[in-house]
């Protein structure tokens, strides 16, 4: 009887009496269908041997379990040799007399399984060895992985693998999707799905819903199937049916086979509008006003065409290759053309058409604006002129027949000897030139204008001026060059000398004048190399001097529209052009994976992507692509670089530069006592310069620790994870103040956790617990103190020891990070500085902290005396061959390597540049092809 006292079957045994008990019970054939792990429950009771009475000692209290695997569904015996054991079983709970009489029953459930089966089925047998026991129950069941669809990718019921093994499945798309990347998951031993890798999408015309693709609505569209959602129908378009992958044009309206499907449908443009032509002598400035309607499109350009019409009544042509337009005839982006090599005495007709990226698929006419034009002739020769010792008076008579209207005469005249010209214009045709020196010969030309431009000019004609009263005695010469020389710039002093006084002057006399006015040209030239004509000037911004092209952080919260933000500072990816390779970790809004991006025209390279999971809220979307907003703001060799973000398509995905190793802190517990002082202060260095470079963006980090600092394949350290960084106002002073919220109190400072103001200085205290992780390797600051006996000990003074072989220097530099008055602690700048002396000063790294007290006092300072000697001390004797190869033999040579690098120093600072050269040896290593990993 079971527990309702229902009657129920069972096999049982009880032949305790007799000694060497060996029954047997087997089943019949189980097949297998294709498990590999098969689980056996089975349900009994067992007597206690003490509630026997009498019974000898060779009752048991336990049975054995067998399986044997066969192909052959009809076995009639199989010999006990051949199965395998399983295990033996013992009950939980057994009864006695006592039970039996008040008819209690004690059932005991024991499973067990067995793993890679591979033939068809098997046998399950239980031997009992002189038990007496009541087999109750018997299930054999397999575990399976049931059906499921994710990322719109169907993966069907799956048995579990055997050994806890996953089976990996391949899934296969719902309908009307297609693959993106290759759907794949793991079946787990107990039957459940895991770590989903790939994705289906919708087909261009579907989108997706819930675990489906639906067709697009009348009115939507989706042009690819990387977009996520069906979209409007741009303007002028419409789709009528479901499924639409694009929208057809309205009539009239058309869309280039290289417009997005997005875009929306353009019409050709109207006429170009209001053209006008200026006429110079044999070309011709043709302008107009772009047209009224560009038909929706921004790509509009035009052409030109010509016609030449000859003067002597002869059939119109094009104009030929003979005539030239500047910058070109066809295909023009602005609204005006030089037209040049006309004809004279010609007429042509310039015809301008407006066309853009649908003018071709319009069937209708192109219309133009039309410009006729004829070449004028040019004016009369001289009819009469007067002169005077300063004066010549001219008269001439225009040209037959003019192209329209006479507007103005223009008159041209220089020296004979001299090519710099003087233009003059009169509506007359009648001039009087005054202002000229006497017994000169001059050059005259004359041209009209009228309303259609200039004509050509008349030829040349040279009169000269009277000789009266000419005086051109030294005394005048010699006052001229006095006053230039000492009130003008020497180059025109030496041309006016040489103008005004070339006759009257001896030689001699001349010569000595120009020897001296080159002298002065000489001090004029050394006063001008002293000035910088490329001197940036300060700007004042909101009070504060700023220069020229320093940039200020934008917090994305000032955004009305967040998204804004994005688009601002993050490039958008086409998804495609991602490809995951495997999942690295787990961040806190999703997964964390390792891929390749593949831009067009660029190299493909390695990166991490950060993918927002399924079911977020549009909070949580914005607060996750916040950081690419402020990551996209930063372009530094020392700050975690963005590549850019995917957001018009499931998943949205954060891509960066991929940092091989790690974060610092795990890397450098994993390298423990493996790298010199020079190269654990490389690494300093680089964490110091991109944080001066946050400082100087008026940007407060906030959490800086060596967990947020990325190391890269050559060592390079680079700041990241944006989470808690906040904006500083306008005053470089002011701090931010935040409400709540949890702070890393090991890394923080003081003011921050008592008043919760953060500014630049506090990242600097941060910093320097950074610097005390990196000398330790990575051990936890403060060791295993609570979060309150830190902020007790530091505010009672104390500070962190030194670790174990940190250098004195850099343990004093942590204590200066660690001033309680944060206006006491360096700048970021100052840190950089000091740490770039002693990477050049290795000496200064020598006295260690916590070195010994037996070290000996007289091991001799440290000295080089060859480059090969000096580069082996800064570990750096691999670039030997670099130094030398460029001429770097000499400890000199290396002083001023610098000067080398920097070519545009003045003579002038020629000893300040030999204070700052040391400054200057990191940036020369790139000049000699030399990596070092601090870069």
């Amino acid at each position: 009887m079971d527990e309702r006292n229902t009657p129920m079957r069972s096999y049982q045994v009880c032949n305790v009496m007799e000694a060497n008990q060996n029954n047997w019970l087997r089943t019949r054939h189980i097949p297998r269908d294709g498990a590999q792990r098969v689980y056996i429950e089975i349900k009994f009771t067992l007597r206690d041997c003490n509630s026997l009475p009498g019974v000898p000692g060779t009752c048991k209290e336990t049975f054995n379990m067998y399986y044997y695997e066969s192909n052959n569904p009809n076995l009639w015996f199989i010999k006990e040799s051949q199965y395998v054991k399983i295990d033996t079983i013992a009950a939980d709970e057994s009864f006695t007399q006592t039970d039996v009489g008040d008819r209690v029953m004690k059932l005991n459930t024991e499973v067990r399984d067995i793993s890679n089966l591979s033939k068809k089925g098997f046998y399950l047998a239980f031997q009992d060895v002189g038990a007496c026991i009541a087999l109750v129950s018997l299930r054999v069941f397999y575990k399976k992985c049931p059906t499921a669809v994710l990322n719109l990718a169907q993966f069907p019921d799956t048995v579990t693998g055997g050994d806890s093994a996953l089976v990996e499945v391949r899934g296969s798309c719902v309908n009307d999707s297609e693959e993106f990347e290759a759907p794949r998951m793991y079946c787990s031993a107990d039957g459940g799905w895991l770590v989903p890798i790939g994705r289906c999408v919708c087909k261009p015309g579907f989108e997706e819903s819930k675990d489906y693709c639906q067709p697009c609505r009348p009115g939507t569209y989706k042009a690819s199937s990387m977009d996520g959602y069906c979209s409007k129908c741009p303007p002028h378009s419409y789709s009528h049916q479901e499924k639409a992958s694009e929208c057809e044009c309205e009539k009239g309206f058309y869309r280039a086979d290289m417009d997005p499907r997005s875009m929306a449908c353009t019409r050709p443009p109207s006429v170009p509008e209001n053209p006008i032509s200026t006429l110079n002598d044999t070309s011709v400035t043709l302008e107009w006003s772009p047209p009224r309607d560009s038909g929706g499109r921004g790509d509009v350009t035009y052409n030109i065409h010509c016609r030449k019409c000859p003067g002597d009544g002869r059939k119109c042509s094009p104009c030929g290759s003979g005539v030239h337009f500047l910058p070109r005839q066809f295909g023009l982006s602005m609204a005006k053309v030089l037209v040049s090599d006309l004809l004279s005495n010609t007429n042509y007709t310039f015809s301008i058409e407006a066309v853009n990226g649908v003018s071709d698929l319009s069937p209708t006419l192109k219309q133009q604006v039309t410009v006729n034009i004829t070449t004028g002739q040019t004016v009369s020769v001289i009819l009469k002129e007067r002169k005077s010792k300063d004066s010549i008076t001219l008269a001439w008579q225009g040209p037959d027949r003019p192209n329209g209207a006479i507007v103005e005469y223009e008159v041209i005249y220089y020296e004979k000897r001299d090519q710099n010209y003087t233009v003059l214009k009169t509506k007359s045709n009648v001039m009087t030139v005054e202002g000229l020196k006497p017994g000169t010969t001059y050059v005259f030309r004359v041209r009209a204008r009228t309303d259609g431009g200039y004509g050509s000019y008349g030829g040349e004609i040279e009169l000269e001026t009277s000789h009266e009263g000419e005086l051109p005695p030294a005394c005048t010469c010699l006052c001229l060059f006095f006053i230039f020389i000492y009130h003008r710039p020497c180059v025109l002093a030496l041309s006016c000398f040489i103008a005004s006084c070339s006759e009257g002057i001896s030689k001699i006399f001349m010569l000595s004048l120009m020897v001296s006015t080159f002298t002065c040209c000489r001090h004029c030239g050394y006063i001008k190399a002293k000035q910088d004509p490329d001197e940036e000037k300060m700007q004042f911004q909101h009070g504060r001097v700023k220069l020229p092209g320093s940039r200020t952080y934008i917090h994305p919260h000032t955004y009305e529209d967040p998204n804004q933000a994005v688009r601002d500072f993050a490039k958008e990816i086409d998804a495609s052009s991602i490809r995951i390779e495997r999942v690295i970790g787990a961040g806190e809004f999703g997964e964390v994976c390792s891929g390749r991006l593949k831009l067009p025209s660029k190299r493909e390279i390695y990166v991490a992507i950060k993918s927002l999971k399924a079911g977020y809220s549009e909070k949580q979307r914005r607060d996750f692509l916040s950081e690419a907003s402020i990551m996209g703001q930063f372009d530094h060799p020392n700050i975690i670089r963005l590549e850019g973000v995917v957001t018009r398509c499931k998943p949205v995905m954060i891509i960066t530069e991929y940092m091989e190793n790690g974060s610092l802190d795990t890397f450098l517990k994993k390298h423990d006592g493996q790298f010199t002082i020079i190269q654990l202060v490389g690494m300093m260095r680089g964490i110091a310069s991109g944080m001066k470079y946050l400082s100087d963006m008026n940007y407060v980090h906030r959490d800086l620790a060596a967990r947020n600092i990325l190391v890269n394949s050559n060592l390079v350290c680079k700041v990241s994870d944006f989470g808690l960084s906040r904006v500083l106002e306008d005053d470089p002073e002011a701090a931010y103040t935040t409400r709540g919220g949890k702070i890393p109190i090991r890394w923080t400072a003081p003011e921050a956790i008592a008043y919760r103001k953060f500014t630049s200085a506090s990242d600097v205290w941060s910093y320097g617990i950074v610097m005390w992780e990196v000398m330790s390797y990575g051990e936890r600051p403060y060791w295993e103190m609570s979060n309150q006996d830190v902020i007790k000990a530091i505010d009672e003074g104390y500070r962190l020891p030194a670790p174990m072989d940190c250098p004195v220097v850099l343990h004093q530099l942590m204590l200066d990070c660690w001033e309680k008055s944060r206006s006491e602690r360096p700048k970021f700048g100052q840190i950089v500085n000091t740490l770039d002396k002693l990477i050049r000063n290795p000496n200064s790294l020598k006295e260690l902290a916590n070195s010994s007290i037996w070290e000996d006092p007289t091991t001799p300072e440290f000295s080089v005396s060859s480059v090969d000697e000096w580069l082996d001390a800064i570990k750096m004797g691999q670039y030997k061959d670099n130094f030398s190869s460029s001429g770097y033999v000499t400890l000199d040579s290396v002083l001023y390597i610098s000067l080398r690098c920097r070519t545009n120093v003045m003579p002038f600072n020629y000893l300040l540049v030999s204070l700052i050269i040391p400054f200057l040896f990191l940036e020369c290593l790139v000049t000699l092809r030399i990596s070092p990993f601090w870069d």
